[in-house]
């Protein structure tokens, strides 16, 4: 270890990352307290994984990693996450911010502050690549100031913000690749969010409502939306949104389709989509390979979605999940006419959440005929909705089907996933 160059050691501790271990690893010689000074790159505070945290005073614990931070230079990533229970002074946390800021690539910042502070106007126009922010608040943004021009990752999480300066924000971040927006307090009279970004290549949102929202990303490949409510989306692009989640979300209208081209993935759950729509989606994604739909419904016309439509669009299909949940008519929610196969079908999964019906079992025994390659079956079903004698009943017709079916698909593995 004698002979290793401090540069090396430097790399071990930002490995390490955790500030109290590295603190102590560097106690270890004169050698590893210069590679602590010198060529640490890496720091995390983590009040989660910090034994006797709670022990120390607030100011004790601003004491403690100021003097960890200013031994340092050079850092490149800094990751500060509270929990709620403390609050610091805005004075000491800017200082960390200001000492650390003109070689900072990544920032995670999750400190509560009194008063509170504007992490943007502080980082703005630095070398960030990465930045993470949680319970903070981002007011007046001026674009012609607070530009990231390295920025790459962008994750706002519990963050007060108007919608317009969220669009002025975003506008600000031109290279962002990835950009995460979760249960932000947003405010102001703007209706619309606008994200024109060139580079991105992913985006998650959870627990947002908005009347509208347009992405218009050309490099756009995963998008996924999570327990939101809005009005108008759209996406803009050239064909490269490869995988789409939805869930848990409400959306009336939705405009995806000029982006489908090339879809490999579309997973859709307890989410309602307009028939029209859907089919266009499907009839675009001629390279689609693993479908999920899941407490799907049509918000209007024929409610039933045609398996047979998917099978011919869909020629590559090989992963196929339904959730079979009857309708308000006692109707299972998938048809299956015509003779099409699924022929690149190896992997089927049907379940449902309320209640088991005799309709069930024909529909899992007319799709594994009509997949000549299928592999492996993945039942799952909750069981917590037979109460009287005729659920019982239906529970062993479906058993004995089930059992009938295992016999004549002998070389397709059958797994089954119950709950209460």
């Amino acid at each position: 270890m004698e002979h290793l160059p401090v540069e090396v050691i430097g790399n071990i501790l930002s490995h390490i990352s955790a500030a109290r271990d590295v603190v102590l690893a560097s106690a270890t010689c004169r050698k590893w307290r210069e590679a602590f000074r010198k060529h640490l790159r890496v720091l995390s505070f983590n009040s989660g994984d910090w034994h006797g945290f709670h022990d120390l005073s607030t100011s004790q614990i601003e004491i403690l990693i100021t003097r960890t931070i200013f031994q340092t230079s050079g850092l490149r990533s800094l990751l500060i996450i509270v929990d709620d229970l403390d609050e610091f002074s805005a004075s000491v946390v800017m200082s960390w911010l200001l000492y650390t800021r003109d070689s900072l690539q990544e920032l995670h910042y999750d400190v509560r502050t009194e008063p509170g502070l504007n992490v943007v106007e502080i980082c703005g126009r630095q070398k960030l690549e990465k930045l993470t922010l949680a319970h903070d608040a981002i007011e007046q943004v001026d674009p012609n100031y607070h530009k990231f021009t390295s920025l790459r990752s962008l994750s706002l999480s519990y963050v007060h913000i108007s919608e317009q300066d969220l669009s002025l924000l975003l506008a600000a971040c031109r290279k962002l690749e990835s950009l995460e927006l979760i249960e932000l307090d947003l405010s102001g009279p703007l209706e619309k969010v606008e994200v024109s970004a060139p580079y991105l290549r992913r985006f998650y949102m959870e627990e947002i409502c908005l009347d509208k929202l347009v992405l218009e990303a050309s490099n756009i490949e995963y998008l996924h939306l999570r327990d939101s409510n809005i009005e108008f989306f759209k996406v803009i692009g050239n064909g490269s949104l490869k995988k789409i989640m939805i869930d848990h979300s409400t959306m009336p209208h939705i405009e995806i389709c000029d982006s489908a081209e090339n879809l490999e993935t579309i997973d859709f759950n307890n989410f309602t989509i307009l028939p029209a729509v859907f089919y266009q989606l499907i009839s675009k994604s001629l390279k689609l390979r693993t479908l999920r739909l899941w407490d799907v419904a049509f918000g209007e016309g024929n409610k039933v979605v045609d398996l047979e439509t998917i099978a011919l669009c869909c020629p590559l299909l090989s992963h196929l999940s339904l959730g079979c949940d009857l309708r308000d008519d006692e109707l299972l929610p998938y048809c299956l006419g015509g003779s099409a196969h699924l022929v690149n079908m190896v992997y089927l999964k049907v379940g449902w959440s309320n209640t088991l019906k005799d309709e069930f079992v024909d529909l899992v025994e007319e799709l594994l005929g009509r997949c000549p390659r299928i592999r492996k079956l993945s039942v799952d079903g909750v069981i917590s909705g037979i109460k009287d004698h005729e659920d019982c009943l239906v529970l062993a017709r479906f058993t004995t089907a089930i059992v009938r079916i295992m016999r004549k698909y002998i070389d397709v593995d059958v797994q089954f996933d119950f709950d209460n």
